[in-house]
């Protein structure tokens, strides 16, 4: 029976002189195959201390610092604007295991940016958004999404004119959930209640701060008569979580 010898895997021979290199401490710029340059400390031919990568085919630029080759610590990551030939701050902040994790901010736009805590790459803990439109939440996130407690004011651009309408209570997964308030500043109006997915599921509404309200409505809001309005909106709460739970 014939014996088919196999071939051993060549390894690339720019991988054995950088094996060999043992790059360590603080050297000049380093460039890759690829274009890529880095100027910073090394340690182990890892890129570990204070150094700045730019990577030539995205037009982007890391300055911070580095641990074991991968980001880690506090940086800066700013991509080239090709119009002006100067860089545009993305991120700054802190950094762990080459992902933004910690406090940092990052730029969406002119208008849109993000401060607070991250994790894993992903918003996450306590954080102000400032919406493109205006918008601005500030309150508790994870993965991405408002979750928890937080405040969601209503900017002046998609809703003509400021009106500073805002919701205050409890977030699931970016939609309104649990115990809140709405306040309708425009129209001096309050609405307490409870809401699912989003959208409000019983609650009650009065008149709030009426008399400083740019556009009060005309009449007052009516009391409710009822012998024990907090059992109605008790067993109503109730109901509520029911449905959501079948």
């Amino acid at each position: 029976m014939p014996h088919k010898k196999i071939p051993k895997a060549t390894v690339p021979p720019v991988k054995i002189w950088e094996q060999k290199a043992q790059k360590c401490g603080l050297l000049h710029s380093v460039y890759s195959v690829n274009g890529d340059k880095y100027t910073g400390e090394w340690l182990d031919n890892k890129k570990h201390g204070k150094g700045t990568q730019v990577w030539k085919k995205s037009g982007v630029i890391y300055d911070g610092d580095w641990k074991y080759g991968k980001r880690d610590g506090y940086g800066t990551f700013s991509r080239l604007d090709p119009a002006t030939n100067d860089y545009t701050r993305i991120y700054c902040g802190e950094w762990k295991n080459d992902k933004k994790d910690g406090f940092g901010t990052h730029f969406y736009g002119e208008n849109s940016w993000y401060e607070g805590e991250w994790y894993e790459g992903l918003r996450c803990g306590w954080g102000r958004m400032y919406y493109a439109n205006g918008d601005i939440y500030e309150g508790e996130w994870l993965k991405d999404n408002h979750h928890g407690q937080g405040m969601l004011r209503l900017g002046p651009v998609i809703h003509v004119q400021a009106n500073e309408n805002r919701y205050e209570g409890g977030w699931r997964q970016g939609e309104k959930h649990g115990p809140g308030k709405f306040l309708y500043l425009k129209k001096g109006q309050l609405y307490e209640g409870r809401w699912e997915n989003g959208v409000a599921k019983c609650g009650t509404v009065s008149d709030f701060g009426k008399e400083e309200a740019p556009n009060p409505t005309m009449y007052p809001i009516p009391q409710i008569r009822l012998l024990d309005m907090n059992a109605v909106l008790m067993e109503t709460s109730c109901l509520v979580e029911e449905d959501s739970e079948s």
